[in-house]
């Protein structure tokens, strides 16, 4: 919306496990739908409290789903290996890519959704955290 409204002008995106397609089916939705703490069937019932199905297929709700993903700012996606969103996450750092945005991504093996919100009792999440605030000093402060 920034990009196409003339502003405000982004410097860099950190995405943490996003949700970038509503209409998703399949994959790790299906794989890590179920019992690795974000669950399918929530996703389903939050989305519905303030989507209506036709509103799923939005730019403004499933980017990925969009084509034009040129001119945005360079980003850093991470995933997780045991959540739902992978494949979104991974599949949007792609269709950055193919338009022209530098993507840095980093897959944390082993971790779940919400990982970054557990750094008291998860590794990995630490250093996911971490790594998203070394790519933000890179970029905003080079």
């Amino acid at each position: 919306m920034a990009r196409d409204s003339g502003g405000p002008a982004i410097a860099f995106t950190a995405l943490i496990y996003p949700a970038v397609d509503m209409t998703a089916k399949g994959g790790s939705l299906e794989d890590n739908g179920v019992g690795y703490f974000l669950e399918a069937d929530s996703m389903e019932w939050f989305m519905n409290h303030y989507l209506d199905e036709a509103d799923k297929a939005e730019a403004k709700a499933s980017p990925l789903l969009h084509g034009d993903l040129t001119n945005l700012p360079d980003c850093f996606i991470a995933t997780c290996e045991y959540d739902p969103l992978r494949d979104q996450g991974e599949a949007y750092a792609e269709a950055l890519r193919a338009n022209g945005v530098h993507v840095v991504t980093k897959r944390y093996d082993g971790l779940i959704h919400a990982a970054a919100t557990m750094t008291a009792v998860l590794d990995g999440g630490r250093e996911l955290v971490d790594d998203v605030g070394a790519q933000l000093r890179a970029a905003l402060h080079p």
